[in-house]
């Protein structure tokens, strides 16, 4: 048997996602860029998909503007608001995912930007009393936060820093790549100038997402060479792609309440489970707050077994993650949890779930926890 509980790294394409995506393949292959009949087939695909899109965010399909993925989308909004919009100030959290981080580090490095950092408060979860400090002495500054934290799981109170940023006219991004799909997106109800997504993090495929842009923002394209997504990003559409990440937001706003119950339903039986079985464990994070309900990030105590942890759970059939995927193969702890002050003594998992796990699944990752560690 083996199990797959990293669906934070990636999830499972859904079988819905795979039916048009290939039917697609079948059927249309024109150019969306040629004027003739095949070309504008594939282009009414596109349109459609993107004001698909649009109606679930509740925006304009002409701030939709299709991408590579969320590292793409993360660039753009930094890069652009940089070179773009005159932005000489950035505020950003140590617990970012590196498409940011790194992205501003290297914007600094180039003093292009001064970065600020803002605290993070013992639970995991950002401090807005300083965020608003930092706001108030550096007004117009771009504020890139994201929205859950892709290895502990922390939500952003979004509503509020998109008021905070309004109020010191500050332009703000958000890194919505575990979001999207998971959560209601509203972008009539909170104002926000950036969003990122990634379709293979909602059971979409791999090398695609789309980055949200409001309208009231005048950048120039990130990538030229052609005229493609309205002028904003060259290079021929990823025309399967989009189509597969169009149904998949499609299928998870459809079931969105219902998957939120029942995946919730899984952390927390696992949690319980942990508990009973593993009364010195704990979790990284606010697990049980204001946290999301797709992954848990569990500290083991010391032993010669926990050292060895993500590898041995692997051999027993059991895919899980020490934190972000993007980092992995590095020999550098993790940023987050370092951020956080979590000894370097703990062995850390992340167990990040979806639709198709199950509580057998979870059994088994009981019974073989208990195996190792007993």
């Amino acid at each position: 048997m083996r199990v797959y509980f990293d669906n934070a790294a990636t999830s499972p394409i859904a079988p819905e996602v795979i039916e048009v995506m290939t039917a697609m393949m079948k059927n249309w292959y024109g150019n969306p860029s040629s004027i003739h009949a095949h070309g504008r087939e594939v282009k009414t695909e596109i349109e459609k998909a993107r004001k698909s899109i649009a109606s679930i965010l509740n925006c304009s399909p002409g701030e939709i503007i299709f991408t590579s993925g969320g590292t793409e989308a993360d660039n753009m909004a930094i890069r652009c608001s940089v070179e773009d919009l005159g932005i000489t100030h950035a505020i950003t959290s140590p617990i970012e995912h590196h498409a940011v981080l790194h992205t501003l580090q290297e914007l600094e490095k180039k003093n292009k930007i001064k970065l600020s950092m803002v605290q993070i408060l013992p639970n995991g979860h950002i401090d807005l009393v300083h965020l608003e400090e930092l706001l108030q002495s550096h007004p117009v500054s771009l504020v890139s936060l994201m929205h859950a934290n892709n290895e502990i799981g922390n939500i952003l109170d979004i509503s509020k820093v998109s008021e905070l940023c309004q109020q010191y006219h500050a332009v703000f991004h958000s890194d919505t790549v575990q979001t999207v799909g998971h959560y209601a997106i509203d972008l009539k109800k909170f104002k926000v100038h950036f969003l990122a997504c990634a379709a293979h993090k909602l059971n979409g495929p791999k090398g695609v997402g789309f980055i949200y842009i409001n309208s009231e923002l005048k950048i120039n394209p990130f990538i030229t060479g052609g005229s493609q997504e309205r002028n904003m990003r060259g290079g021929t559409e990823n025309v399967y792609g989009i189509i597969g990440l169009a149904k998949a937001l499609e299928i998870a706003s459809h079931e969105m309440e219902q998957q939120r119950t029942y995946i919730a339903g899984l952390k927390h039986y696992m949690m319980k489970q942990m508990r009973e079985t593993f009364p010195e464990i704990r979790f990284n994070g606010d697990a049980e707050g204001r946290s999301s309900y797709l992954l848990l990030n569990v500290c083991f105590p010391p032993s010669p077994v926990s050292e060895m942890m993500l590898f041995k759970l692997d051999i027993e059939g059991i895919s899980a993650s020490g934190g972000s995927a993007c980092s992995s193969g590095s020999n550098i702890g993790s940023h987050v949890l370092g951020a956080l002050n979590v000894p370097d003594t703990c062995s850390n998992v992340r167990f990040s779930f979806g639709k198709y796990n199950t509580k057998e699944e979870i059994d088994f990752v009981m019974e073989k926890l208990k195996e190792m560690l007993r």
